[in-house]
């Protein structure tokens, strides 16, 4: 930033890809996907029109936190205030009990696993997050991350060969 800050054009790119990519993160935790991107290029405008306010004596990531989270609280409001449009009573609304049954089922067998374990499978196995952003949301290490998952799909499968009604 220091370097941006000075005019060097180079480091300034390098530091706005740097920036969108953690910002990327930041947001996909906390927004819904199609507002990610919107969120993004906000946070990083205001970046550039604040720049000059950047103090180097202060580390650089509570600085762009505190911008990302305005950004964040803003983008919230602009949800909020989105017209909610009615649905037409000749959308086909298919039956959905099959996916209600399996979330309960799911959730009671995660229920009979450590916690650690539990979040993992959701996260990477239910959600699709890599490992390497499982790890990252949850302050594990990547290997613990894997085994936590190895570990708690050896559990489920033991559990669901005791269970007979789970189908």
């Amino acid at each position: 930033m220091v370097a941006a800050q000075n005019g060097h054009g180079g480091a300034y790119r390098r530091l706005l890809a740097e920036m969108s990519e953690w910002l990327t993160r930041y947001f996909q935790r906390r927004l819904p996907p199609g507002d990610v991107d919107d969120a993004v290029q906000e946070t990083l405008l205001a970046v550039h029109r604040r720049r000059h306010t950047y103090d180097p004596q202060y580390p650089l990531t509570p600085w762009l936190a505190a911008i990302a989270k305005n950004k964040w609280v803003d983008q919230l409001r602009s949800l909020a205030r989105r017209p909610v449009e009615a649905l037409s009573d000749e959308v086909a609304v298919g039956d959905h009990e099959a996916s209600v049954v399996s979330s309960s089922v799911l959730a009671g067998l995660l229920e009979g696993l450590r916690p650690a374990q539990a979040q993992a499978i959701l996260l990477v196995k239910v959600q699709g997050y890599s490992v390497e952003d499982a790890s990252a949301q949850t302050g594990l290490s990547p290997s613990a991350v894997k085994m936590n998952i190895h570990r708690g799909l050896q559990r489920l499968t033991a559990i669901i060969e005791k269970t007979h009604d789970v189908a």
